[in-house]
């Protein structure tokens, strides 16, 4: 990367820190105001952790080109082992964030050895069946409560811990893509026989970004559960990988900002329909049927949403203007 490339890369990060900043004062303040209620202070939290799930499982799916669909088991192990550290160990809560990361992270290292050697569905079926193993292993431990869930959970999960591990999440993820690792990830994604005919270890990519998406994923789940009190094993099935799953393709394969917005919307839409959730998985089936119909590389693609697209457009119409006269 040159100095020109590495200063425009750090004025835009900057700029983005910024805004985020100006965002979270807003909506901090309108809480604080109590103009923004539960329910919607709720939706809020769910749209920051669904964003860290959907970035984090697009880094695997999308950038590095694998088929994982057990993401929801990570989520698991981050929002259960977490709560052991604040509830039986009395840890703080970052402790327990830090804790959960990293035991996602260290089993996805585990179980990314061996089934990332898979491609397409195969590598989809092993990862479905170890999301399930975890689950189903959760259900057999009483020490986190079995089948009854992990009960009496402190609240520490609140706006500005989720708002803050949700930028930390997005920009780590970003900056990783923008470096020679993420390149790697991404030259696999487009052709792995290729990429490691040019002397990349494709298997230890694959393992790395698993991991890292994994790590994220238990930081998700350890404020999922210090947010609802309770971690319970049917929080975390196979319907929350395929949620997660349907934010990564409806944003885009390879989109950040695709996530997010997919992660945006989606929450939304369910927020809607709370009060029909037999309707919510048949609008999810249709956006996904009408999507692959008129728009199958998702929202976005794989381009991500700048101000330098703003300003093209802007520009665009400005010339057109000035040709019209």
């Amino acid at each position: 990367m040159t100095g020109m490339n590495l200063a425009r890369k750090t004025k835009t990060d900057l700029m983005a820190l910024a805004g985020c900043v100006i965002a979270f004062a807003i909506v901090q303040g309108l809480i604080m105001a109590d103009i923004i209620g539960p329910f919607w202070q709720l939706n809020i939290i769910l749209i920051g952790i669904n964003i860290i799930l959907a970035v984090s499982l697009n880094l695997i799916n999308g950038f590095t080109g694998q088929f994982s669909i057990g993401h929801a088991g990570f989520m698991a192990v981050g929002a259960y082992l977490s709560a052991v550290l604040t509830v039986k160990f009395q840890l703080p809560f970052i402790v327990a964030i830090l804790g959960g990361a990293l035991a996602a992270g260290v089993l996805g290292f585990a179980i990314g050895l061996p089934t990332l050697r898979l491609n397409g569905d195969y590598l989809a079926i092993a990862t479905l069946g170890l999301g399930e193993i975890i689950r189903i292993c959760i259900l057999n431990i009483q020490y986190i409560g079995g089948a009854s869930g992990f009960m009496g959970i402190p609240r520490y999960t609140d706006f500005p811990w989720v708002f803050t591990l949700t930028v930390v999440t997005v920009f780590a993820i970003k900056n990783f893509i923008d470096s020679t690792h993420g390149r790697a990830c991404i030259s696999i994604r487009e052709n792995e026989i290729a990429a490691e005919a040019m002397g990349v270890d494709t298997t230890k990519y694959k393992v790395l970004a698993f991991t890292m998406g994994a790590a994220f994923a238990g930081v998700a789940g350890a404020l999922f559960s210090h947010y609802f009190y309770i971690a319970h094993p049917a929080s975390f099935t196979f319907m929350k990988s395929f949620d997660i799953l349907t934010m990564v393709v409806l944003g885009g394969l390879g989109s950040i900002t695709g996530s997010i917005t997919a992660a945006v919307l989606l929450t939304f839409v369910s927020a809607a329909l709370a009060s029909y959730p037999e309707w919510r998985m048949i609008i999810y089936s249709l956006l996904l049927i009408v999507l692959m119909m008129y728009r199958p590389q998702g929202l976005f693609g794989n381009k991500e949403i700048s101000l330098k697209m703003f300003s093209r457009l802007t520009g665009g119409k400005q010339n057109g203007a000035t040709q019209g006269n």
